[in-house]
């Protein structure tokens, strides 16, 4: 695997979210506080808990309708506030109409840009990462670090206007898709809107969730959750060794099943990739029920599909 590459990222949008208002509308509609976020102006690249934040977008009910990574990004020093939302692109314009829905009287202005910018990602090894820069055209946001075969990796999500986009890399995107995998921080994807609560895919757990901030859509089932103890699902990190045993596609959405269940789902795919190192291997981010995990076996697309071998995730779940 190459240890450092470059590429466009054609699944990834942009919403920016500007005006004097922007920072309290937002807090009033996200899982996470955007306040007190440090600007960054180009070429600064956004990193670290100070200047960029996991955020989620729930349905009244609690369910997560969008996740991104924010930031903030005004244009220039003497600028209005301007949060830039790295997004999944199947889901940019549906989330950026439904934010614009809820401005009312606010001084806001909300823009899903992500047919006029281009997203790319660059990774390398962690202690080479901080030398890699961008132009004053470009903003930029660090993502956290992920271990991979015992090296740690930096990643940097890019975006610029389409007229100067980054070319795709066949292999760099194949690792950078990985990459997102095995960190076991979810993304959000049109196939999983309004399919899980936040703590069902750790949400909480890899800071997407602040519960000491105001209300936002879906708060209180949120809170609920957390403190009553009544979480029964959780996101896993899992893989397969053969991909020519599938019978159905490992995307986002494919459902579980468990072996002495087979009549009902168990959970579904969150996120997976080819790994890059290791032929005919998939890697996926899954949620299922943790009573599945304590016996019997999982299977990937059907009761007949292969068996998923569950990994370690990166990190411990979040008690409060």
């Amino acid at each position: 695997m190459p240890s450092s590459g470059l590429t466009q990222l054609s699944q990834w949008g942009l919403i920016f979210v500007e005006g004097p208002d922007a920072a309290s509308f937002l807090q009033n509609q996200l899982t996470n506080s955007v306040l007190g976020l440090n600007r960054s102006l180009s070429p600064q690249i956004a990193a670290n808990d100070d200047s960029v934040r996991l955020l989620g977008y729930c349905s009244p009910k609690g369910r997560l309708l969008a996740s991104a990574w924010g930031a903030l990004m005004p244009r220039d020093e003497t600028a209005d506030d301007r949060f830039a939302l790295f997004i999944s692109k199947d889901i940019a314009a549906s989330t950026a109409k439904r934010l614009a829905m809820f401005v009312l009287r606010s001084k806001v202005k909300v823009t899903d840009v992500s047919e006029l910018w281009s997203i790319s990602g660059h990774f390398a090894i962690t202690n080479e990462i901080d030398s890699f820069s961008i132009t004053d055209a470009q903003i930029g946001l660090r993502l956290p670090d992920v271990l991979d075969e015992q090296e740690s990796f930096g990643r940097i999500l890019i975006a610029q206007e389409k007229i100067n986009a980054v070319n795709e890399d066949a292999i760099a995107l194949e690792v950078w898709n990985d990459l997102e995998v095995l960190s076991a921080i979810p993304r959000i994807v049109l196939a999983t809107q309004e399919q899980f609560v936040p703590q069902m895919i750790n949400f909480e757990s890899v800071a997407g969730v602040d519960f000491k901030k105001g209300c936002y859509p879906g708060q209180e089932i949120v809170a609920r959750s957390q403190y009553r103890g009544v979480i029964k699902r959780r996101l896993f990190l899992a893989h397969i060794s053969d991909a020519s045993t599938l019978s159905t596609p490992s995307q986002a959405g494919t459902e579980l099943f468990h072996s002495e269940d087979p009549n009902q789902p168990a959970g579904m795919v969150v996120l997976s990739s080819p790994n890059p190192l290791k032929p005919g291997r998939i890697d996926l981010q899954v949620e299922c029920k943790l009573e599945a995990l304590e016996h019997g076996e999982i299977h990937l697309g059907s009761p007949q599909g292969p068996v998923l071998k569950i990994d370690l995730l990166p990190y411990s779940f979040t008690e409060i």
